[in-house]
């Protein structure tokens, strides 16, 4: 994919510059300019500058990605990304060096460097820590339920007296929802503490199977409106998984692999 995007740009590049001087269009006096001269010439040098912008060994563009594939084929991949996003920082460092003593513009491009290495050196090892790691490994087992009758004092109660958020709320063995931290604290203020569990839970949560892997199930809670989401198997609610456990998993793995994290799930 990397590989494609700079050829595309290569060619447009040079299509732009063919067409200008088969038609004598190309001011030479203008040269290289995004600001003054014909459109095409105009066209041509903004695609030169992001063609060689797009070259440059940093993420996330996709010179780093190149620099990645040629480095992963002697060492892991993550070990190549972690290598790559340092080179990328460092660029980025002297952009934003210069950028101070020149032109403000390379600070912005300084930060979008930065900021692009550091995520995909964070996503790449997250991903490298949960691969092949089932939910069953990570999930909480000693945790509290409540029932869909149950008053929200009692839901406070149960709050207070552990470190759990969120709460599966179960019925005849079955979780028919989720009343979070977020909902019990609005509807403490709007309804008050005698307000039944069942009418400001969270309902529409599916669970997730304890064999499933981690990687997935991940993408499954950050696109929920829960922090937290029930684990089951057969039908049996057997855990309880959380971005704060999927959290310090990573970290675990990042101290075990001596690869530094600064990433929370």
């Amino acid at each position: 994919m990397a590989r494609t995007t700079i050829i595309l740009g290569g060619i447009a590049a040079a299509l732009l510059a063919f067409i200008l001087q088969a038609f004598g269009r190309f001011d030479t006096e203008v040269g290289l300019s995004a600001m003054q001269g014909p459109f095409l010439q105009r066209l041509m040098a903004v695609n030169l500058f992001l063609l060689v912008f797009n070259l440059l060994p940093a993420f996330p563009m996709d010179g780093g990605r190149a620099l990645r594939a040629l480095l992963a084929r002697r060492m892991d991949y993550v070990a190549a990304t972690h290598i790559a996003a340092s080179i990328g920082k460092a660029m980025a460092f002297g952009f934003g060096l210069i950028g101070l003593l020149f032109n403000p513009f390379l600070i912005f491009i300084a930060l979008f460097v930065w900021i692009g290495a550091a995520a995909e050196a964070s996503m790449v090892q997250m991903k490298s820590a949960l691969a092949g790691i089932p939910v069953a490994q990570a999930m909480l087992r000693d945790f509290e339920t409540l029932a869909p009758e149950d008053r929200l004092a009692h839901a406070v109660e149960v709050t207070l007296r552990g470190s759990q958020k969120d709460f599966p709320v179960v019925a005849d063995g079955a979780v028919i929802g989720m009343l979070t931290q977020e909902r019990l604290l609005g509807a403490l203020s709007q309804q008050g503490p005698d307000a039944r569990v069942s009418a400001v839970m969270q309902s529409d949560i599916t669970g997730i199977d304890s064999h499933e892997m981690l990687e997935g199930s991940l993408a499954r809670i950050q696109g929920s409106p829960c922090s937290s989401m029930p684990v089951t198997h057969d039908g049996a609610l057997v855990g309880l998984l959380t971005l704060d456990n999927i959290g310090e998993l990573i970290q675990f793995h990042a101290a075990l692999t001596g690869r530094p994290t600064r990433s929370r799930s």
